[in-house]
């Protein structure tokens, strides 16, 4: 199964990692990374997330992450397949709220694999 397949990749990506501590994309992050996945923080309005370097886009990363996990809006979700496409990265872990038909859609013609779950529920 799909999830199972993602949850045992080990370099993850959070786009949309944000250094708000009530909000998703903090949780995400930390709990990732508790839970012993090496995790980078993609968001270009900040240098840091919880004290560790925060990259504007996916091409910056220091490694080529395994999974992405998307705590965006599917508008700005968009660019963020289209470069993960472009890089070779497959597996989009979409959080709830970050897909909509259209987003589906370019999932499907860009040849990614995408899981629809909440990833503090399956960790």
């Amino acid at each position: 199964m799909l999830v199972e397949t993602m949850l045992k990749q080990k370099v993850w990506a959070v786009v949309g990692a944000t250094q708000d501590r009530e909000k998703y994309g903090n949780k995400i992050y930390r709990h990732l990374k508790n839970h012993g996945y090496e995790t980078y923080a993609v968001n270009p309005s900040y240098d840091t997330v919880e004290g560790d370097p925060c990259y504007p886009d996916l091409a910056s990363l220091p490694v080529k992450p395994d999974v992405l996990n998307m705590v965006v809006s599917p508008k700005r979700g968009k660019p963020v397949l289209e470069e993960a496409a472009r890089l070779g990265i497959k597996y989009i872990w979409l959080q709830p709220g970050t897909y909509d038909d259209e987003l589906m859609k370019l999932i499907d013609n860009l040849g990614l694999e995408a899981v629809q779950n909440c990833v503090l529920m399956a960790i």
